[in-house]
């Protein structure tokens, strides 16, 4: 009979990162913060990327005084020469790149009547163009990881339930949260780019998956709106919105040996919203 004891052990210490590196853009969001706490909690080197300097300084010192190991590269992703410089810069230091997290996003709420042709550009450089310019200018890196670690490399793709499916307009009322056709389009793209990423690049162990967050609103659209948040958890399978931290869990199982043999995923984290 098998040692149960020992295997659950052995299951535990593959969600450990220590002596890897990991890449997290969008690193001082909603989301960011609470995944780049999770990878640095787990042991990882995290390269923490966002656009404002001073907002980076004041969370990679957060996380060091934790105990963590974190650097920062301030940049802005859709700038195709910062990216190649401070791929570089791991390279340099670091010599592996283990896990990249595509979480960096932008756009501003909108409705076909007031979309633009800029608006629908501007959604696709970042969450589309940026995130296959930083996986295909850090395939060395990756690709030298994924024969030095039991499960390969990770990529994984931040991408959004309505990707999936659309908004419905009606839950947004005087928010300021009204969810834009360009966004998810531009998801919908993040997540087929996963898909075939996964399947071209699997034979160099590097595992290529996505996450679909569901309704995480931040405090703000709530506070504009008392009843907003009624209306996301009502239209919810699980009655309630998401905490960011339960973001943690399914991006550290993908970031890790845990998931050694998913590719190609879109793990939804939407309390069962695309269950529908």
């Amino acid at each position: 009979m098998p040692d149960l004891q020992t295997g659950t052990r052995d299951v535990l210490s593959q969600f450990r990162l220590e002596g890897r590196v990991a890449f997290l853009t969008g690193a001082t969001g909603h989301l960011g913060q609470p995944m780049a706490r999770v990878l640095a909690g787990a042991g990882a080197h995290v390269v923490l990327n966002a656009r404002r300097q001073d907002a980076l300084e004041g969370f990679a010192a957060e996380l060091v005084n934790g105990g963590n190991q974190v650097s920062i590269a301030c940049f802005d992703v859709t700038d195709e020469n910062a990216v190649r410089i401070h791929i570089g810069k791991i390279a340099e230091k670091h010599g592996r790149l283990d896990v990249l997290v595509n979480n960096a996003s932008s756009g501003r709420p909108g409705a076909i009547d007031r979309a633009t042709a800029e608006d629908f550009h501007q959604a696709y450089r970042v969450n589309v163009i940026a995130a296959f310019q930083l996986l295909q200018l850090s395939l060395p890196l990756l690709k030298e990881s994924g024969k030095r670690t039991a499960g390969g490399a990770s990529v994984i793709n931040i991408a959004s339930m309505y990707g999936s499916v659309s908004p419905d307009p009606s839950i947004y009322g005087a928010s300021g949260a009204n969810n834009p056709p360009y966004y998810g389009a531009a998801k919908a793209g993040l997540i087929q780019l996963t898909r075939y990423a996964a399947c071209h690049l699997a034979s160099d162990r590097i595992r290529v998956n996505c996450i679909s967050p569901g309704p995480f609103p931040a405090a703000k659209f709530l506070e504009r709106d008392q009843e907003f948040g009624n209306r996301l958890s009502g239209r919810v399978p699980m009655r309630r919105i998401g905490d960011p931290q339960e973001i943690q869990g399914p991006l550290l199982f993908l970031a890790s040996d845990a998931s050694s043999y998913v590719t190609g995923a879109n793990l939804a984290v939407d309390g069962g919203w695309t269950a529908w």
